[in-house]
């Protein structure tokens, strides 16, 4: 099969940082789907990784990266249950097995969902990982309950990325909360606007930004930026008793002494830990995302594709890595096979 890969880390200008190469199409194991892929979307968690996992080094075969798919199954292992032959599915994948840049994957069925019917494969395959990740943050780490909420405030900062926009449509429409996004172009700010944002803030000066539109303080904050850099801003911000969640991740301590005197809490977010540990609730994941393939034929959710690439190519993926490592990215990028 083809796959596109790199072999060593290097700067996405660079001729080979990525190649296209053959390799055996794999077998699935017991709980696993063979998915033949009609199109991927790329996040910021694929650059990463390109520029991080070979550094300094020559790996002898290609690695495989991409973490969101749309396809078919071709086969299934003796032990899968929920789906069968010919199923339409898309995913996120699995950050610890091969990725999704590929004709063909292997994954584990109980983190697949079935692919929304009334979404096109671009449209689709731009939503599991940011959509599994807006919804565990909002509903699995903060613990967000619709009756009890509704009409509470959320600030998301980093609204016009990938998962700020569909966390702005899951805050605004399944939770019914009173959202905050950040944005700080023209275009970014009517992007924040369309996903269903109450009030976009500009994140350059967002303390003031956000008393302005008239909060004191937020009952929520979920960072799809820098926890450090925002820290401060979001410690000053946050309602006594009120709670942050983030998904960047720090280099440095947090501070969460910070929050004591307010008795706020802190959680993190990483949509891999289910499959990375195969935690007791793995096949949660498969119910995430069937609940959201329903939400988005229904109407209530709208993809966020915003721009589409065509073909299994190595420049494609260079195109697309380009795009997000420049930081002004508006919703999702797909690649269609």
């Amino acid at each position: 099969m083809k796959a596109i890969g790199f072999k060593t880390s290097l700067p996405i200008t660079e001729e080979e940082s990525f190649v296209a190469f053959e390799t055996a199409k794999p077998i699935p194991g017991s709980h696993d789907l063979l998915v033949k892929i009609s199109a991927v979307s790329v996040n910021p968690v694929d650059f990463k990784i390109r520029q991080n996992s070979a550094k300094d080094t020559v790996l002898e075969t290609p690695k495989i990266i991409g973490w969101d798919a749309v396809g078919i199954v071709e086969a299934v292992g003796e032990n899968v249950r929920l789906f069968e032959v010919g199923d339409s599915v898309f995913y996120a994948g699995d950050i610890t097995k091969q990725g999704s840049n590929a004709e063909y994957q292997i994954i584990d069925e109980r983190i697949v969902g079935k692919k929304p019917t009334s979404l096109t494969i671009e449209e689709a395959a731009v939503i599991p990982l940011t959509g599994l990740t807006a919804w565990e943050i909002l509903f699995d780490r903060i613990r967000i309950n619709p009756e009890k909420d509704k009409g509470k405030s959320i600030l998301i900062i980093g609204g016009a990325g990938g998962v700020g926009s569909i966390a702005i449509q899951l805050a605004k429409k399944i939770a019914g909360l009173m959202v905050i996004a950040t944005a700080s172009r023209p275009e970014t700010i009517d992007w924040c606007k369309q996903q269903g944002a109450d009030f976009v803030v500009d994140h350059k000066d967002l303390i003031a930004s956000v008393r302005e539109a008239g909060f004191q303080y937020v009952d929520f904050i979920v960072d799809f930026v820098d926890t450090n850099a925002y820290w401060d801003t979001m410690v000053e911000l946050i309602k006594p008793q009120g709670h942050i969640a983030s998904i960047t991740g720090s280099s440095d301590p947090v501070a969460l002494n910070k929050l004591k005197n307010k008795s706020a809490s802190f959680s993190w977010e990483l949509m891999y830990t289910r499959s990375m540990f195969e935690t007791d609730d793995i096949q949660e994941q498969h119910t995430i995302l069937n609940k959201i393939a329903d939400l988005l034929d229904d109407g209530t959710l709208k993809t966020t594709v915003n721009k589409t690439l065509i073909g299994l190519t190595a420049d494609n993926f260079k195109k697309a890595h380009e795009l997000l490592e420049s930081g002004k990215t508006i919703g999702k990028i797909a690649i269609k096979f």
